[in-house]
């Protein structure tokens, strides 16, 4: 059932579709205005970040490669348990990952261009396509694709819905803080947009999409943040001499878990949650 039908009466039958498309189109509209207004200061990147503990062996320009390799070919090993199944899932996975991958795909087309961030040259191996590393590609495609099985074992091992109660206060107040995180941070790009855009999408989800699957997302993401904060975490120069991902400081909050911007860990969890929403409604 639509939560939209949880509202107090909530909203009258002709009103829905007008606050639809308020939900939709707000963020939106805010964050192209930010994006057509805002000037960004060029080659001013953070070279210097909190280091975790340097590994030598990782000082290659495959690091990112391997990273790929390091978060793929386990998960592909174990699809094929007889429990979960994960191969017979593909064929929904698979156009939710290149579909909403595309889409951030652009946003990190125009977020290098602008020098909000960039990529460290002696840590990939040089092949770039619009302005992005291929392994940067790659990261649209093999991340997603790990952590919606990180999704896919929970709902088969964990049977108890853990967050359902908790949910119905999350997704609101997600809703709302990350919207007003993005206002409060006009002008930081980064964060703004991803902010603002994570906001809408979840008020817009909460309000109106199918709501059965929330919690469990949320649960499998906050598993999910383990793998994700170390691999980011060698991205980001916790474990390398210098950063892969070099950040513009001007644009992003400011906080780092260990190397990682905390914007990263909402970018992914905006980038997972579109490729589960979508996954859910076409394996129907």
């Amino acid at each position: 059932m639509d939560s939209i039908t949880a509202l107090p009466s909530r909203v009258s039958a002709r009103l829905r579709p007008l606050l639809k498309a308020v939900v939709m189109l707000v963020p939106l509209l805010l964050v192209g205005l930010q994006w057509m207004t805002d000037t960004v200061q060029s080659d001013n990147y953070l070279m210097q970040v909190p280091l975790v503990r340097q590994l030598p062996w990782l000082e290659s320009p495959w690091v990112y490669f391997y990273l790929h390799l390091f978060t793929f070919l386990p998960v592909f090993a174990l699809s094929f348990d007889r429990n979960v199944h994960y191969y017979r899932k593909w064929k929904a996975l698979m156009p939710a990952i290149l579909l909403v991958g595309a889409l951030f795909i652009a946003w990190d087309v125009f977020f290098t261009a602008q020098g909000v961030w960039n990529f460290n040259e002696r840590y990939f191996t040089g092949i770039r396509l619009l302005h992005l590393p291929v392994e940067e590609w790659l990261f649209f495609f093999t991340v997603p694709f790990a952590c919606v099985f990180i999704y896919e074992c929970l709902n088969f091992y964990v049977k108890k819905d853990i967050l359902s109660k908790a949910e119905k206060v999350l997704s609101p107040l997600m809703a709302v803080g990350f919207t007003l995180i993005g206002l409060l941070y006009w002008g930081h790009l980064y964060t703004s947009t991803t902010f603002l855009l994570t906001g809408g999408f979840v008020g817009y989800h909460w309000l109106f999409l199918e709501g059965h699957y929330r919690s469990r997302f949320y649960l499998s993401y906050l598993v999910a943040l383990i793998p994700f904060l170390i691999v980011n975490g060698v991205l980001t120069g916790g474990y390398t001499e210098e950063p892969v991902v070099i950040y513009n400081p001007e644009e992003y909050l400011g906080i780092r878990i260990t190397s990682v911007p905390l914007d990263d860990s909402v970018y992914g969890f905006l980038l997972i949650f579109g490729v589960v929403t979508l996954f859910e409604h076409w394996r129907k």
